[in-house]
């Protein structure tokens, strides 16, 4: 385990590596990060000027190095619009962001993973059919017209739900099921499908030949094989979530990061997009190594491969 452990661990830190690089390159992606700064009417002093303060006279590999020592400090920037630290900006509406994320994935798995065991159960049923219509329907409905029409039943013409912001628990209720609703059909057709091969295997068969009770039967021996997949998907779909917020937030007036990368996009402020942008990416790595250990952790099979 411990082997499996370290070279997931290798592998984890050379792709934090390379999201690292291109993730600087924002800088140049306009061409002289000097004159976005300086504006079409700077002059040449100026522009050195804005070259000596940010560093940008110094070699690329050097400005990267400088940068990435920085950024393993805690220091990722200076904000050019709201001047101020953007370490502050973002973990100040990080907790926002990670509360919405772990409320979506929460509420896609408490709807998949029953509903998938129940139709490998019982497939071509009622139950069977109705599951899979809500992985058709998840799939071909986009969030943005869920989230709205959720708003203009349960906040405006019912009067159940609050339309927007973040004060109490309900304000989440809504912005959770839209965001959650998308990944449900993925998760939802895992495991079903991981369940009915499990169901089919000959340990199943002789496990359930031995008398083995029904419950014990499905939830201590197929499902733990069936949810490793499972695992795997939910990790990636929440880091997913993370960064694909920004609609969400933006619908529903959150004050999270999705709603802060969009007010960045829109004030063209670099430094702020380039923090969001690895720190998203560094949430998705480590959810990553982690459903990686744990399934190793499920499986032992896997630490061999």
């Amino acid at each position: 385990m411990l082997a499996f452990f370290l070279k997931r661990m290798g592998v984890a830190l050379l792709v934090a590596l390379t999201v690292s690089a291109i993730t600087f390159s924002m800088n140049f992606l306009t061409g002289d990060p000097a004159i976005a700064l300086g504006g079409e009417n700077a002059t040449e002093a100026d522009l050195q000027a804005i070259r000596e303060l940010y560093g940008y006279d110094k070699p690329i590999p050097v400005q990267f190095l400088t940068w990435l020592g920085n950024a393993v400090q805690g220091d990722l920037g200076h904000s050019h619009y709201l001047n101020q630290p953007v370490a502050e900006e973002i973990f100040s509406r990080l907790p926002t962001t990670m509360t919405l994320g772990m409320s979506a994935l929460l509420f896609a798995l408490a709807l998949s993973i029953p509903l998938g065991v129940v139709a490998a159960i019982r497939p071509n049923s009622l139950v069977d059919r109705v599951a899979l219509t809500i992985a058709v329907v998840g799939q071909a409905m986009p969030s943005f017209w869920f989230a709205l029409t959720m708003m203009l039943w349960f906040a405006i013409t019912w009067r159940i739900l609050p339309v927007s912001g973040t004060a109490t628990w309900m304000h989440f209720i809504m912005p959770s099921i839209a965001l959650g609703y998308y990944i449900t059909p993925g998760v939802m057709r895992l495991t079903r499908a991981g369940m009915m091969e499990v169901l089919r295997s000959d340990y199943i068969r002789t496990a359930r030949a031995k008398g083995v009770s029904k419950f014990s039967l499905l939830f201590k021996h197929a499902l733990r094989n069936a949810i490793i997949p499972v695992v795997s998907l939910a990790a990636v779909q929440f880091g997913f979530m993370l960064g694909g917020s920004i609609v969400i937030e933006t619908i529903f007036a959150i004050n999270g990061l999705g709603f802060l990368a969009w007010e960045s996009i829109q004030r063209a402020d670099l430094p702020m997009m380039q923090a969001i942008v690895l720190v998203l990416s560094f949430f998705y790595i480590a959810l990553t190594f982690l459903a990686d250990v744990l399934n190793a952790w499920l499986d032992p099979r896997i630490r061999i491969g």
